[in-house]
């Protein structure tokens, strides 16, 4: 849908905008101001930005867009819905071009990422016996 494909072009523009090395105050700035143009909310747009200002060892709970108080499985839904909207494979059935699939590949991996951080945190420790 629309949404997707906005929500695509600005991840998209973040990708550009850190092929320097960094997403600068400036350029930060105008993707703030594009998203709010595109319709995208605060918590989206946080969610985007994650992933390619904090980085993929972001904070994983801003990349997956969920509070740090969630339950386990509460993150867990939110964490599958990501990787269901942003698969390559889907996006690939909406023919967008090789470049764009390239983005969605890292993208899934910063989510991935960012899910598995956060099971390892939770993990109980075993008792050793």
């Amino acid at each position: 849908d629309d949404r997707e494909a906005l929500t695509d072009v600005v991840d998209g523009l973040f990708a550009i905008a850190r092929a320097d090395g960094a997403v600068h105050e400036a350029e930060y700035v105008y993707l703030e101001r594009v998203a709010g143009i595109f319709g995208i909310d605060e918590a989206e747009f946080e969610r985007i930005a994650a992933r390619h200002v904090i980085g993929p060892e972001g904070d994983p709970y801003r990349i997956l867009g969920v509070g740090r108080a969630l339950a386990l499985p509460d993150i867990r839904r939110a964490y599958l819905k990501l990787v269901a909207e942003n698969h390559p494979d889907r996006l690939m059935a909406r023919g967008l071009p090789q470049e764009a699939l390239r983005l969605a590949t890292e993208r899934l991996a910063a989510i991935n990422r960012a899910f598995e951080r956060i099971e390892r945190e939770r993990a109980v420790p075993q008792a050793v016996g």
